[in-house]
């Protein structure tokens, strides 16, 4: 249960508009797995298009929506543009959703 009274109420109410942007982004499923990958470290469009499976165009769409929610932000190298998280909060959201999403396989044979 949360105790609101400990992380105070107005508090929250503060951030409840920043926390459901991000809640927001995180609904959509490519844009999920999207943000899982970059949670791996850096990366470029082409070296994410085999992980998340969309075409390049959407692709580039959906990293065009997180970089305008400040999700992602980008590095150029030359012709190549790298997308990596921008707010630490999506990484432990991610690993909160992976921790009740995908629970460890149990290494115990039956």
């Amino acid at each position: 249960m949360i105790d609101l009274q400990t992380i105070g109420l107005e508090r929250f109410q503060a951030s409840a508009g920043e926390a459901a942007a991000l809640l927001r982004a995180l609904s959509n499923e490519k844009r999920l797995m999207i943000l899982c990958q970059l949670g791996e470290g850096e990366m470029s469009v082409g070296q994410l298009l085999p992980q998340v499976g969309l075409s390049q165009s959407a692709l580039s769409q959906h990293l065009a929506k997180l970089r305008e929610e400040a999700l992602v932000s980008t590095r150029r190298d030359g012709t190549t543009i790298f997308y990596r998280i921008a707010d630490p909060a999506v990484l432990k959201v991610i690993a909160v959703l992976a921790e009740i999403y995908c629970p460890p396989v149990s290494s115990e044979k039956a």
